[in-house]
């Protein structure tokens, strides 16, 4: 039982690693839906406030973070399912190797599952660094976006203070000074 026991616990670990992959994974699944209801309504608020300054770059901009989101989303499901299937592949691993002692099953038959649960989870991880390259830049645009609707604040403030001082007035006041 001592090499029986041996051989079943490379699979259990993977089990292990599996099982916290897929819980982090539908953690990152639960951001991106949290941040997609709150975007919309603010959607949502937008339609209602049609005056509201720069509604229609908002609108833009939320339009463009749904589609990345929901691309985003894809990436984490086919990751979670991709770490489901590899911690089911362990554990009929874990299985077929005990059963093996007592059923005379093939060492090829389990190899073979540990095998395809393992490259099973390397594509799992492949899609969560896709996932996670396409959220840095979606963060990346949507600080560049705040920056840029911080220019045009700024911009407006100035066309709208030199709109609302005559400009013989601002120079009568510097000739006066």
């Amino acid at each position: 039982t001592g090499p029986l026991l041996a051989a079943m616990v490379t699979p259990a670990v993977l089990i292990s690693a599996a099982g916290t992959l897929v819980f982090s994974t539908t953690s990152r699944l639960a951001r991106i839906v949290d941040r997609a209801r709150v975007l919309g309504r603010e959607l949502e608020d937008l339609d209602n406030s049609p005056e509201a300054p720069f509604a229609d770059e908002r609108r833009r901009e939320i339009e463009h973070q749904f589609e990345v989101r929901a691309e985003r989303s894809r990436l984490v499901q086919r990751a979670v399912t991709g770490f489901y299937v590899a911690l089911g592949l362990f554990v009929a691993t874990t299985v077929l190797i005990g059963l093996g002692s007592f059923l005379g099953i093939q060492p090829l038959l389990p190899s073979a599952f540990a095998i395809i649960g393992t490259l099973v989870l390397f594509y799992g991880c492949i899609e969560l660094i896709r996932e996670t390259r396409l959220a840095l830049k979606a963060v990346d645009a949507e600080m560049e976006f705040v920056l840029h609707l911080r220019r045009l604040r700024r911009l407006r403030q100035l066309e709208g203070g030199a709109q609302a001082t005559p400009p013989g007035v601002a120079a009568a006041s510097r000739s006066d000074a």
